[in-house]
């Protein structure tokens, strides 16, 4: 008993030592700096910790000026990030599609309270008695996502997995179909976010215009505002060239986002510090079409209420109208302040949130600014980096200290031992999770090898009335053990 605990431990500490040479190693804001130099050094101060962070875009609006800076790399490779690199927004979109709203409504083409059937003759399901003000204020009590088949979910929880594009082929009609299906829930009136409103609202004002979402946007927002450089991509020939390259903190690349159903909402679009501080200025001087989105109309809490799009927020003595985005390698953040006529754009290339680095330069107190981005999906990444760190090595461990044992279960166990590490690796939030635990947790795994090591000889190959089930499901668990780790690599 002594000597395998000794083998024991002496094998968990190689194993943990060499495992810091190979623990998830975090994206880092580089030293690059392009654009107005004082922005990008208020910049890189309101960073605080550059950690996580590849690159990032920055507009500051003041006075009616607008000034940009790039700071660190667009990709891999290098390249500097520029005032006018493209990035995507995701659910920045969202303002637009209020915005629009606004302008056809200040144009006389339809009213907030129109039903959405009314406006858009497809929709005849239940969801058609819901107003377009409730669709773009998240009151209308739709899900956040529309329901889909078990295929359809199993897709998406797929493209999620393997860092792929989980809403591509979901066009127009996807959202309508379910809409169709779908039946307001009790909530209605209430705020509850959803990406279905949105994009049943930017279809349906397209759909009573004769176009397409996008030209409708271009038409009457883009172009007016000079926003050239904003594109919806939907389809991988629309992205953009010289686009900024987004992927996990832990420096996991992960595939743009594109699609045609959710592009209101946020899938697709892509967009500049340039462009979006340009809107900025021009939302605070009403000038910008559909300017009245930013009115804030409905109450979502004590602190936050919300109008077409917009939400606005008190931090502090400050009001702040914002909005974020996140997709699955990108961050943005666009914020307003109309007592001090300042506006901010922030938009980075990994996943680590961007909205405390907007606030500070708002000037936010920091007790304030610190707490924004803390969010669900924060969270979910912090818990799969630490559960699957321990989990396998937790489970072998387990697992061979059971009575009854053979080799091929203890090989089986072994296998998920680090296909485990390998998960939590490449998925963990490793801006929120101390990277040191990633060898404690290769640690913990070996010392499970190390003991099935001394228990090995004493092991039947195989213990089971059913060999060959026994055989079919281990070979089973240890191929998803070796698939699951191929689709999360590089």
């Amino acid at each position: 008993m002594r000597r395998t605990t000794v083998i024991t431990l002496v094998v968990a500490l190689v194993v943990g030592v060499a495992g810091v040479a190979l623990m998830p190693r975090l994206a880092r804001l580089g030293p690059q700096t392009t654009g107005d130099p004082d922005l990008a050094a208020a910049a890189r101060a309101a960073v605080r910790d550059p950690s996580g962070h590849r690159g990032l875009a920055v507009a500051l609006v003041e006075n009616g000026r607008i000034r940009t800076a790039g700071l660190g790399d667009r990709d891999r490779t290098g390249r500097p990030v520029e005032p006018d690199t493209s990035f995507e927004i995701g659910s920045v979109t969202k303002v637009l599609t209020g915005m629009l709203l606004a302008d056809q409504t200040a144009a006389g083409v339809v009213r907030p309270d129109d039903h959405l059937g009314a406006t858009w003759p497809t929709i005849t399901g239940p969801a058609r008695d819901v107003t377009l003000a409730e669709l773009t204020s998240h009151r209308a009590g739709l899900p956040r996502l529309a329901p889909g088949s078990v295929l359809g979910w199993a897709r998406l929880l797929w493209a999620n997995f393997s860092g792929g594009n989980p809403y591509a082929g979901q066009g127009v009609d996807t959202i309508s179909g379910a809409a169709n299906r779908i039946t307001p829930d009790d909530g209605r009136g209430e705020v509850h976010y959803s990406n279905v409103g949105p994009s049943l609202l930017g279809h349906a004002l397209a759909a009573k215009a004769g176009v397409g979402y996008a030209e409708l946007l271009r038409a009457r927002l883009l172009q007016p505002l000079d926003m050239r450089d904003t594109v919806i991509a939907t389809s991988t020939d629309d992205l953009p060239a010289d686009r900024a390259h987004g992927g996990r903190a832990a420096n996991r690349p992960l595939d743009p986002w594109w699609g045609v159903g959710y592009a209101p909402a946020g899938v697709g679009p892509w967009s500049t510090a340039q462009d979006l501080g340009r809107l900025a200025a021009a939302t605070l001087a009403g000038t910008a079409p559909g300017a009245d989105a930013a009115t804030a109309r409905f109450r979502e809490d004590d602190d936050t209420r919300v109008g077409y799009g917009w939400f606005t927020t008190r931090h502090g003595d400050h009001e702040i109208v914002w909005h974020n985005g996140a997709t699955s390698g990108f961050r943005s953040y666009i914020g307003l302040e109309r007592a001090t006529g300042r506006a901010v754009v922030v938009l980075g290339n990994t996943d680590r949130g961007v909205e405390p680095i907007g606030l500070r330069l708002l000037g936010v107190p920091e007790t304030e600014a610190g707490a924004a981005a803390a969010g669900t999906s924060v969270w979910i990444g912090a818990g799969l980096a630490v559960a699957f760190t321990f989990l396998g090595g937790l489970s072998l461990l387990g697992t061979v200290r059971r009575r009854e044992l053979d080799r091929v279960t203890v090989s089986a166990a072994s296998v998920w031992a680090f296909a485990y590490l390998g998960l939590a690796h490449r998925m963990g939030d490793w801006s929120v999770v101390p990277v040191w635990l990633w060898p404690l947790g290769a640690a913990l795994s070996a010392a499970g090898v190390a003991v099935a090591a001394t228990r090995w000889r004493a092991l039947p190959v195989l213990d089971a009335r059913v060999p060959w089930r026994r055989l079919l499901s281990v070979a089973g668990s240890m191929l998803a053990a070796v698939l699951a780790v191929a689709a999360v690599s590089d």
